[in-house]
């Protein structure tokens, strides 16, 4: 089982760069390119809800399954 996260997409959609939106979900930069590059483990609820929030985007928008 494989959980594809494509916030990647959804920031070249919206044209905002790592770093913005880092700040405005408040979290380190450091820490949303472990997100954004799929190498995250987890997500808090918190952070995902702050991620549509800044993105305008839905959690499917965001979070993909696809068989491994």
């Amino acid at each position: 089982m494989a959980i594809i996260l494509n916030i990647d997409v959804m920031m070249a959609k919206r044209k905002i760069s790592l770093g913005t939106l880092a700040e405005r979900v408040e979290i380190t930069a450091a820490n949303l390119s472990i997100l954004k590059t799929g190498k995250a483990k987890a997500i808090r609820f918190s952070t995902l809800e702050a991620i549509c929030r800044e993105l305008d985007c839905q959690p499917g928008d965001i979070l993909e399954y696809a068989e491994e």
